[in-house]
């Protein structure tokens, strides 16, 4: 009698399809090293057909098929649903006088599968994830030393799927310990800040105060933007956000109202620098040289941005060119802009009095 759906289904069903997640395997591109080994198995068998099958909820999912052009059958019509109920070999000799597959669409239908050998995917923690099979239209024999061998490259297969996870496990633990060591950095920076802030309180020349100064302004500026960044993990990440976060941040540190509105879009993590320090550069000068309220800006229209950070104070003279400024901060926010392939433009804010300091950029980081 020909088993029913019920009766295909493992006992540890939950437990094996959380192995078939943990492995990700599914649905993934063809691959080289699994197709080498259903080409073996099919030479050895001297058969057409070798499959390396994983057993999905609904489905049976092909990540090597030699000799077929299907990537996937239902559960339901699979030899190799039932398979992977056992630790054994699962060998059809001739299909078509055997009871376990007489019913079988596979071997009653149009394909006319006669011949079917199959050990299970089995994991180190005991799940049978699918099966290396190898299949044939015509009924042959077959000996142990030939299912002895499909069990070896059976569980070549589960090494690699093995070798694929720690591959995984391990980049997943660098950029955790990337994140702490950033951590690090940032809690570091901070700390010469201060001493730099310290330094500057106890020098008895006013200029060499004010240099140490603004040098661990700066230093707390890179702190801030690590700060403001890390708490995100992504290859992209929401640039309002990231500006809405340091400005917060910003508001509080220089006194004035720092107004975030624009665009929301992602744009790449190694853009985020540039842009957290350009802005930090931006806010901290119109903080210091404007009035009123402070507002930044981002827009983003296709591959075209902008990040504006406008004032309300005086606006900067007629003959201002921040290219030939001898100002560190000028200097500084030019080299920015350079970094994100993009210029830095001045302008009288079109809402009314003061000056905007517009930076101009595209898709393309030049360094």
């Amino acid at each position: 009698m020909a088993a029913t759906a019920l009766d295909i289904i493992p006992e540890n069903e939950a437990g094996r399809m959380a192995a078939v997640r943990r492995y990700e395997i599914l649905d993934t591109p063809q691959d080289g090293s699994f197709d080498r080994v259903t080409a073996l198995a099919a030479r050895r068998f001297g058969a057409p057909i070798s499959i390396i099958s994983i057993v999905d909820h609904d489905r049976i999912w092909f990540k090597s098929h030699h000799g077929v052009d299907v990537q996937q059958i239902g559960r339901d019509a699979g030899l190799c649903a039932s398979a992977i109920l056992s630790s054994e070999a699962h060998v059809l000799v001739d299909a078509s006088t055997d009871v376990r597959s007489l019913a079988n669409p596979l071997v009653a239908g149009e394909f006319g599968l006669r011949f079917y050998a199959g050990v299970p995917l089995e994991t180190s923690d005991g799940f049978n994830l699918g099966t290396l099979c190898v299949i044939d239209k015509t009924p042959r024999p077959v000996d142990q030393a030939q299912i002895d061998d499909l069990k070896d490259l059976a569980s070549l297969v589960v090494d690699q799927l093995e070798l694929r996870l720690a591959a995984r496990q391990a980049i997943a633990k660098a950029e955790i310990m990337a994140r702490e060591i950033d951590h690090r950095v940032m809690n570091s920076l901070q700390f010469v800040s201060g001493l730099l802030t310290m330094q500057s309180r106890s020098t008895d020349a006013a200029h060499a105060s004010a240099q140490l100064q603004e040098a661990a302004t700066r230093v707390a500026a890179v702190a801030r933007v690590h700060r403001n960044f890390y708490s995100s993990d992504t290859a992209e990440v929401s640039c309002l956000t990231f500006l809405s976060r340091l400005c917060a941040d910003l508001s509080q540190i220089c006194g004035v109202e720092v107004e975030v509105t624009g665009d929301e879009g992602s744009v790449p993590t190694t853009w985020i620098q540039p842009i957290g320090l350009l802005t930090n550069e931006l806010v901290t000068n119109a903080a210091k040289h404007g009035a009123g309220k402070v507002a930044v800006i981002y827009k983003a229209d296709g591959t075209a941005r902008e990040l504006s950070v406008c004032d309300q104070g005086e606006g900067v003279p007629a003959n201002f060119d921040p290219a030939t400024s001898s100002g560190l901060g000028m200097k500084v926010v030019g080299l920015l802009a350079k970094q994100l392939g993009g210029k830095l433009v001045v302008s009288e804010n079109p809402a009314g009095r003061g000056a905007c300091f517009q930076v101009v950029f595209g898709n393309q980081v030049t360094a």
